[in-house]
């Protein structure tokens, strides 16, 4: 049965966003994702996740100082001692909310960037966020995301992600494969899953096209929950799709998977 993790980013937006850690709990959800936990202390962030009683399953390094445009900052020439000066921070919270994985969000270069200048300043940054985190037993992750959503994104299909994993060459560095971007970008999820699901250590979902309720569109989630159980995948699946209306009122679909009211 997967592990469903409700993404607090996107989903119980009834509720202000330290709330949503309880509205979560009581909606059924086991873990959560918080992708930007950082607008309060990390310590008052932990406090709302202890309470109710929820594991941590992801966190996303910090974006860039133009959230809106640059939407990450691991692939971006130039911005190396940016990167650098996030990695307490990011070790602070994950730390604080006993998190072992951490998202290093590409981001979205410059047009006139030079395609090698972003691949090594991505290999470095990953390299060097693996590093600095592992003696913790942190976990990094590399996620292709669509440039529909995301235009200029800098990573956006499964292979490449492999490519530049395997140029990393460290083990606590791995595949967040969201089914929702790889079916816009490349379809045959199911092949994709079973290629790399040796390096993929999380998933996320949500209907294609609308990115609403996994139960909408084009996406056979139940087909693709038991091929994931099949191959023995223990980790946490993040539900990163925006409800169509209210959170829990839309959670029909998630009762199989053992999500239900408390």
């Amino acid at each position: 049965m997967p592990n469903l993790a409700a993404n607090l980013s996107m989903m119980f937006h009834e509720h202000e966003p330290l709330d949503r850690f309880d509205a979560a709990r009581r909606a059924g959800f086991k873990g959560v994702e918080y992708l930007r936990p950082y607008s309060d202390p990390a310590e008052t962030v932990a406090a709302a996740l202890r309470d109710s009683g929820l594991t941590m399953a992801l966190i996303n390094f910090p974006s860039g100082e133009d959230k809106a445009s640059e939407r990450g900052l691991t692939a971006l020439p130039g911005r190396e001692a940016d990167f650098d000066a996030r990695l307490d921070t990011v070790l602070h919270y994950a730390q604080a909310l006993d998190c072992t994985q951490v998202h290093l969000t590409a981001g979205v270069p410059s047009p006139d960037a030079d395609p090698a200048a972003c691949r090594a300043v991505y290999i470095r940054n990953i390299q060097t966020a693996a590093h600095h985190f592992a003696p913790h037993g942190i976990t990094v992750l590399v996620e292709p995301i669509n440039r529909r959503d995301s235009p200029g994104y800098y990573i956006n299909r499964q292979d490449h992600a492999i490519e530049i994993l395997d140029a990393v060459g460290a083990p606590n560095a791995r595949l967040q494969m969201d089914i929702y971007h790889c079916q816009i970008v490349e379809g045959d999820v199911a092949e994709k899953i079973c290629q790399n699901i040796a390096r993929i250590a999380h998933f996320q979902i949500a209907g294609v096209p609308e990115r609403f309720e996994p139960d909408t569109g084009e996406v056979n989630y139940p087909y693709l929950f038991d091929l994931i159980d099949g191959l023995g995948f223990t980790g946490w699946i993040g539900c990163e799709y925006r409800p169509k209306g209210d959170t829990a009122a839309g959670l029909g679909w998630a009762a199989p998977y053992g999500v239900t009211p408390v």
